[in-house]
């Protein structure tokens, strides 16, 4: 089938790959116009486009798709199927009608629960306990269009936003594969408008860890940010007063203290334990400001936290 393909960030790069690995014909590849990056301000592509260019497919990368030379372009390509997954623009209507099959999505979530930017996220900071890919037949709307195929995938409790994304990464590559095969015969189920959850996306300030918060909220808070922004503290020590303190990984025990929110219960060698409004959180993988990320015993061997707030 031949097919266009529209994506930009690391989560659509196995997606990508399975289309060429099951034999369709890639036409064109849409990818975000490559960026400034690092302390040098680099022009940098994105994944999607260096993994397009080692297997020779043509990059397309226009700033926006509402102009008419591009969507002229984009109708000479005569693809048969525009499949976008994370691409990072909003496809206008013109360009949804092109494909004779139009513009299928894959959305890293059970819709209509958690449209929007951040649903990996999101997802885990609410606590679910399953998440999944949707195949979805876009529309104008922002992640509206019916769902043609469903995967399911649960979430565990040390599920983090970078091993969760990777597993539906996974299985958004497969569950692409099968609508492609399948596409005459599926049937498109409209999302229920009662259920509706919007996913925004992450701002930095949300990294800050509030110690009166429940130990499993805090923790959630910590799988769902990492790798990104990183859930952080301001923490004192022996040695130091009030240093930024991210926290990698974490557990959250359910029992009962008589600490302050943000205090430290107990720090030694082998576990740092912390106060938070409900339960204690024990610490397993935290990074000083300026420094490398460390798990607790190596930590503990160079300081012991008196306080974080």
């Amino acid at each position: 089938m031949k097919i266009i393909f529209a994506g930009t960030p690391e989560f659509s790069v196995s997606v990508l790959t399975a289309l060429i690995n099951a034999g369709h014909n890639i036409v064109g590849v849409y990818c975000q116009p490559d960026r400034p990056k690092g302390r040098g301000r680099v022009l940098t592509p994105c994944p999607v486009k260096t993994q397009a260019l080692e297997y020779n497919l043509p990059v397309l990368q226009p700033e926006s798709l509402k102009d008419e030379e591009v969507q002229t372009e984009l109708k000479n390509l005569n693809a048969a199927v525009m499949v976008v997954v994370a691409y990072g623009q909003i496809l206008p209507k013109e360009v949804l009608q092109i494909p004779q099959y139009g513009c299928l999505n894959i959305h890293a979530s059970l819709l209509p629960r958690w449209r929007g930017a951040a649903p990996i996220q999101r997802a885990i900071l609410a606590g679910d306990k399953t998440t999944g890919i949707g195949i979805m037949q876009m529309n104008e709307g922002l992640d509206t269009g019916a769902i043609l195929l469903e995967k399911t995938c649960a979430i565990t409790n040390t599920d983090t936003a970078q091993s969760l994304h990777d597993k539906l990464a996974s299985l958004g590559a497969d569950a692409i594969v099968t609508a492609l095969k399948n596409l005459k015969n599926l049937s498109p189920t409209p999302q229920n408008k009662t259920e509706v959850t919007y996913a925004k996306k992450l701002k930095k300030d949300e990294a800050w860890i509030n110690w009166t918060q429940s130990a499993t909220q805090i923790n959630r808070q910590i799988r769902a940010f990492n790798p990104y922004p990183i859930a952080q503290t301001n923490a004192t020590s022996d040695k130091f007063n009030e240093k930024t303190l991210r926290i990698l990984s974490a557990t959250a025990i359910n029992n009962n203290h008589n600490g302050q929110p943000g205090e430290i219960i107990k720090h030694d060698k082998k576990e740092c334990l912390v106060a938070t409004g409900d339960g204690i959180l024990s610490l397993k993988t935290v990074q000083l400001s300026g420094k490398k990320a460390l798990n607790i015993t190596d930590f503990s061997n160079a300081y012991t936290l008196t306080k974080l707030k």
